[in-house]
């Protein structure tokens, strides 16, 4: 073959009229140039050797060099990351095996008769807290109405400054007796529902579930309470009130008070009343059953992550925390980042991406932004505004908006809501675990130096805040307090039941690496 191959070459350069076959299309300055063979046996000469070419003819940069005139594309190490994280997470996959073999059991479960009544009748009684904020808007509507049938019958000529500031007045009095009222039920359901919680069910997964959904209910009869104030006010003072969202014309005050425009709010994925939303003409079933089948999915691959990864984990970790080993201590929560993060990044999804847009779609409500992309946050602030905004609408609208306009400083605002915020994040976490530690809430007010810090980067010349800011995000948030809370939780709950807690390493790891 090669005799072959190199009698056809050879002929080829004998014969003047053949084009060269070694020899390249030339570059110059980017242009591509066609070789000019002649049929000349002196030109066919030169045309043999290309020691002469300019290989250096123009100013070119290395393209990593910072300021390189085209940016490379690093899909390369995209791919090489994601194959170290699937190689080195089957390593320890592998290692957690040989060590433990499998501690994943179907049959088995660690909550008692009990907690599941419990569960189930707190559960059920929770949305009456919704009901009972329906008979008080339902009163405080009909004395609206006889309000506005007077004034409409006293005509204009009683439409006197006195008149006025009686009827203001008088409002304001009316307020009173229903926001009083609003806030002793609503309080009380949150405190009663806490305390059978805390004392009453042992579980803590059950206890969660019970726990968030009094969070999520007292937060939707707050916002049914404001919401219907401010439209009470509109109906009977408008010359004093701000023109009310084009939306709201479609079920005007006191229309909306009704029945069904509760339940419709009570199943909505919005933690913020309105009258009327917008909606989707019709329900894709199919679309449903898939982010069905993703909360399956997910639930599952938290459910194995907490009992064969951070279950044991979190026990060999106790007798480190007792010695107040930190350099023990510092290995744990960094091997317990990782499966912490894995089931925080499974349940957002799980919750904001899969649950939400299906009920969504089951409700037919059309406004499907319940997070932005929290993961390219540059600095806290950022964060927090983006990754939950169900709850950040609720805060933004009924907590810091009436703070500042009641003339109170935005930064003193802001420690406002944190520190409500807070108070949800210990009851979330301290009452399924039987252990108001305050280590939920020092870690949510720990938020606002990390705020001011990340916001003085964007100041800084000569480094790239956004990476900065990104990375400080990560490390704060998921690799250290994430874990070191679940740490901290689980050692308290060790400390308070003694060998109890041998009983519950699945599901306090389940509550705790899952928050």
């Amino acid at each position: 073959m090669a005799t072959i191959v190199n009698t056809a070459i050879s002929t080829a350069l004998e014969r003047p009229d053949t084009p060269h076959p070694a020899i390249p299309s030339l570059s110059y300055n980017g242009k591509t140039t066609e070789p000019q063979v002649n049929s000349s046996p002196r030109n066919m000469s030169k045309t043999k050797y290309r020691h002469v070419f300019a290989t250096h003819s123009q100013s070119r940069q290395s393209c990593l060099t910072p300021g390189a005139p085209q940016s490379p594309s690093f899909v390369g190490f995209r791919n090489l990351m994601i194959l170290v994280l699937v190689f080195s997470n089957l390593r320890l996959m592998i290692e957690n095996y040989r060590k433990y073999g499998v501690l994943i059991c179907l049959s088995c479960h660690d909550y008692s008769r009990q907690d599941v009544i419990y569960g189930l009748a707190l559960y059920f009684s929770i949305p009456c807290q919704l009901f009972l904020a329906y008979i008080i808007e339902l009163v405080a509507a009909q004395q609206a109405k006889s309000a506005l049938a007077r004034m409409k019958k006293a005509g204009e000529e009683h439409n006197t400054p006195e008149n006025q500031a009686a009827a203001r007045r008088s409002f304001k009095k009316i307020w009173k007796i229903v926001a009083f009222s609003h806030g002793v039920h609503a309080t009380l359901n949150l405190w009663i529902s806490s305390y059978i919680v805390y004392y009453h069910i042992h579980h803590p997964g059950i206890g969660t579930l019970c726990e968030l959904h009094v969070v999520v209910v007292w937060l939707k009869a707050c916002s049914y309470a404001f919401t219907n104030r401010d439209l009470r006010h509109a109906l009977l003072h408008p010359d004093q009130s701000e023109p009310l969202p084009e939306i709201y014309a479609s079920c005007p005050y006191p229309r909306n008070i009704s029945f069904s425009n509760l339940c419709y709010f009570w199943w909505a994925p919005t933690l913020v009343y309105q009258p009327a939303y917008p909606r989707t003409d019709r329900i894709r079933w199919g679309y449903v059953a898939m982010r069905a089948l993703e909360v399956f999915v997910l639930s599952i691959a938290i459910w194995i992550a907490s009992a064969q990864y951070a279950a044991p984990l979190l026990q060999n970790s106790l007798e480190k925390m007792a010695s107040l080993d930190l350099v023990s201590i510092v290995e744990r929560v960094m091997k317990l980042s990782t499966v912490s993060l894995f089931c925080w990044l499974c349940g957002f999804f799980a919750l904001f991406q899969s649950s939400l847009n299906g009920l969504a779609e089951i409700m037919r409500f059309a406004d499907r932004e319940f997070y932005e992309p929290w993961w390219n946050v540059s600095s806290v602030r950022e964060y927090w505004t983006t990754w939950n905004k169900p709850v950040t609408n609720f805060m933004r609208r009924h907590i810091y908006s009436p703070l500042v306009g009641r003339g109170m400083p935005p930064a003193l605002a802001q420690i406002v809501v944190f520190f409500i915020s807070a108070v949800l994040h210990e009851l979330l976490v301290g009452a399924p675990t039987h252990n108001m530690l305050g280590v939920a809430f020092m870690g949510m007010m720990f938020q606002i130096p990390l705020i001011v810090f990340t916001d003085m980067l964007k100041k800084v010349k000569g480094i790239r805040s956004e990476v900065a800011g990104n990375m400080i995000f990560w490390i704060s948030f998921c690799l250290v307090g994430q874990p070191l809370g679940a740490l901290l939780y689980f050692f308290a709950w060790h400390a308070k039941y003694g060998s109890v807690s041998k009983q519950f390493p699945q599901s306090a790891a389940l509550h705790l690496v899952g928050r």
